[in-house]
């Protein structure tokens, strides 16, 4: 057997001829990851920021036995089930405005394709053709799948050699300032009458590079979006639930976006589940009593039961556990700890919001070497592009996060003096 043939999983975003072998994980607790030997290792980044509570919560793992046992799945087409219809009602209640109406996915992708397809056929419903398009912020990144990965920066983006196979969006700079605001009003009407919506990141640009923006850029392009007639669509995958230290990253603003995007620490890790929830405004032109406005989508695990279920029970532990005060430690400690690097020749910044801590080198650094090295300190941190980062689960132990913070600032300050 070559080495070509003997590998049968394809990994994501890997280079299967000369990537190191993965580490193979056996068990999980809190916010260790347990390899197989038996190391631990701290986890930084929440896997991939979806564990929001730690790993194997007992609440979460007790109302997930529960489901299971029950119905673990049932087809939603025609049928309902008590955990999709809670969390609908929940999620209706926690987020702001009358954002009411709860479409469910099983990816972050799929709800933002949901969120796009929302957007064109709402126009098709009114009677309105040819707005197809879709304005998005350079530096932004919304998933994957064909319409996702269309929205995402075309030029920095992972997705930019797809470019030609794409569909066509309008990109802007995001309003720091006032030439940019000036830029992006111009750009929303002259494709005004082509454009279905406008999507933004609220706060944090995650995998363009965990790029903030202060509360008034989102209420600026929240007050364009309107002042031109657009839905504004807002992919909270990254920043729901806490994240940014408040519950929605919206909230900061003061803002109601038409269309909201949710998933990765919706089921606090622990199942794959997303949602698409839309204001009455955009529901009610799919009200009809024609059979072709309604909403072209179904996926089949859609609403999963047992997903629905560990949803419940993570929104349970927001109500009982103090996660955004958590949050907010989490800031001021992550704050404190990197400010020092931002001072080193080669890093170019250091940002922090919320729970999210990252530092940005000067220059392209090697990954791998920096993936390997934070192994060996013990923690687990998968720095990209030029971007090294922590995302940690919000009940970190004070101590747990310092030797993460320490681990980072020793690996930055060797490779940024090399």
């Amino acid at each position: 057997m070559t080495a070509l043939t003997s590998q049968k999983l394809w990994r994501p975003y890997t280079q299967m001829k000369t990537a190191a072998p993965p580490l193979e994980a056996i068990a999980t607790r809190g916010t260790r990851i347990t390899l197989k030997g038996g190391r631990e290792l701290i986890d930084g980044i929440a896997s991939w920021w979806t564990a929001v509570h730690g790993y194997n919560h007992p609440h979460i793992a007790a109302t997930m036995a529960d489901q299971l046992m029950r119905m673990p799945h049932v087809m939603f087409g025609g049928l309902t089930h008590a955990p999709a219809e809670r969390l609908g009602a929940r999620l209706a209640a926690l987020l702001p405005g009358d954002l009411n109406h709860v479409f469910f996915t099983d990816s972050g992708s799929v709800a933002v394709e949901v969120a796009l397809k929302m957007a064109v056929q709402l126009w098709l419903n009114r009677g309105e053709t040819g707005r197809t398009r879709v304005l998005a912020f350079r530096g932004g990144y919304h998933g994957d799948t064909m319409g996702a990965m269309s929205a995402c920066d075309p030029e920095e983006g992972m997705h930019r050699r797809f470019g030609a196979y794409l569909p066509s969006q309008v990109f802007c700079d995001l309003p720091r300032t006032a030439e940019a605001e000036a830029a992006l009003d111009a750009a929303l009407a002259s494709h005004r009458h082509e454009l279905a919506a406008v999507i933004v990141e609220p706060l944090v640009q995650g995998a363009g590079g965990m790029l903030t923006h202060p509360p008034e850029v989102l209420a600026t392009v929240a007050r364009l979006a309107r002042r031109h007639g657009l839905p504004l669509i807002a992919d909270e995958i990254f920043t729901g639930f806490g994240r940014t230290g408040t519950m929605f990253a919206c909230e900061q603003a003061g803002i109601v976006p038409d269309i909201l995007c949710l998933s990765k620490a919706l089921t606090g890790g622990t199942m794959a589940l997303a949602a698409t929830v839309a204001t009455t405004e955009i529901f009610s032109a799919f009200w009809s009593d024609d059979s072709a406005a309604a909403l072209m989508h179904g996926p089949t695990f859609m609403a999963n039961p047992l997903a629905c279920a560990a949803a419940n029970a993570s929104l349970d532990l927001f109500e009982t556990e103090p996660r955004l005060d958590q949050a907010r430690a989490i800031a001021a400690r992550l704050a404190d700890g990197l400010a020092p690097l931002d001072r080193l020749p080669g890093v170019r910044a250091v940002r922090v919001l919320g729970a999210i801590g990252a530092v940005q080198f000067a220059g392209a650094p090697d990954l791998a070497d920096l993936k390997r090295r934070f192994v060996e300190r013990g923690v687990w941190v998968r720095p990209f592009g030029d971007i090294v980062y922590l995302t940690p689960a919000l009940p970190i132990e004070t101590g747990d996060l310092d030797r993460l913070i320490r681990a980072v600032t020793t690996v930055v300050t060797e490779t940024a003096r090399d």
